[in-house]
């Protein structure tokens, strides 16, 4: 008698992610993995050990630092990578600013979101970078839906919606002219709630930002967004301290909380069942116009 054995959903979706990966390391000579400390890209990190274990990654960790990170992201970060023994690479938006290549914002909520794709240019013709794996998935946002998992970026690091490649099957094709980057993006068919279920199924470490804490807020447009040193406060703004999480992580002047109880993964997974807005509704670099991430994308974010 046959048996047939057959995978659960999350157990396609990361073996497509790991086979995306190998072909990363197969087509390309020096590529790299964009790591923030966030949770799509601790599970690109879960998702390599997987792929590569017992030898070590075909690339490094690169993380582009805005400046205007949270701290528990940060330490995160350095902690992973010290405890899986591998290379980070970390570049600041700071000595962009400093070198006149990028003008930083002013206001009230000054956001570095958009600049840090000069960061992020430089660090690839640094290091000759010739693909960059990234943690972006098609449900986020209306740019991300038009995105194939090979993005080929032109010598300008400029993404052409118009000009994607014909993906069949499970056929990536790799080719790119010199000065030409590809962005990969191996969790493309994958939604928040599949990160989260995978998250609780590998029992995967994530920074506190994430789980129901007290934090001090303000409101900016029905949006409760954390106090820190990078926002101008004045005096019609009413600082509370409320019972918040993130349910993605930014930069802390773009990227606000939601009032939220749930401290463990099945909380969270059962918040988003029944939430009615998009994990990207906190971020209010999205909200500047409809076509806001696409218009960054084309200038060579990620």
């Amino acid at each position: 008698m046959t048996s047939t054995h057959r995978l659960s959903h999350l157990d396609q979706l990361e073996s497509e992610a790991i086979y995306i990966l190998r072909e990363v390391a197969a087509q390309f000579e020096r590529p790299a993995l964009l790591f923030s400390g966030g949770k799509d890209s601790i599970c690109l990190v879960h998702l390599a050990l997987k792929a590569f274990r017992p030898g070590k990654f075909p690339f490094p960790l690169v993380h582009i630092d805005t400046g205007h990170n949270f701290d528990e992201a940060l330490e995160f970060r350095d902690a992973l990578a010290e405890r899986i023994g591998e290379k980070l690479i970390v570049r600041y938006v700071q000595d962009s600013i400093d070198q006149g290549k990028a003008v930083e914002e002013k206001g009230k909520f000054p956001s570095r979101n958009a600049i840090q794709a000069v960061t992020l240019l430089d660090t690839i013709a640094e290091f000759k970078f010739d693909a960059c794996i990234g943690g972006a998935r098609r449900d986020e946002e209306k740019a991300r839906a038009k995105e194939r998992i090979f993005s080929v970026r032109d010598e300008f690091g400029s993404w052409d919606p118009k000009l994607q490649r014909p993906e069949l099957w499970n056929i990536y094709n790799g080719k790119i002219h010199v000065g030409e980057n590809v962005r990969v993006f191996p969790i493309s068919n994958w939604t928040e709630l599949d990160v989260w279920e995978y998250i609780r199924k590998e029992n995967i470490d994530l920074p506190s930002l994430y789980f129901s804490h007290q934090r001090e807020i303000v409101w900016r447009e029905e949006l409760v967004f954390p106090v820190s040193k990078f926002i101008s406060l004045d005096n019609s703004d009413k600082v509370e301290t409320r019972t918040v999480r993130f349910r993605t992580v930014g930069d802390m002047t773009c990227t606000a909380a939601v009032e939220s109880e749930a401290n463990s993964v099945d909380d969270i997974i059962r918040e988003i069942q029944i939430s009615r807005t998009t994990e990207r509704g906190s971020r209010l670099d999205d909200k500047r116009s409809e076509a806001a991430m696409e218009e960054r994308k084309k200038g060579g974010y990620f």
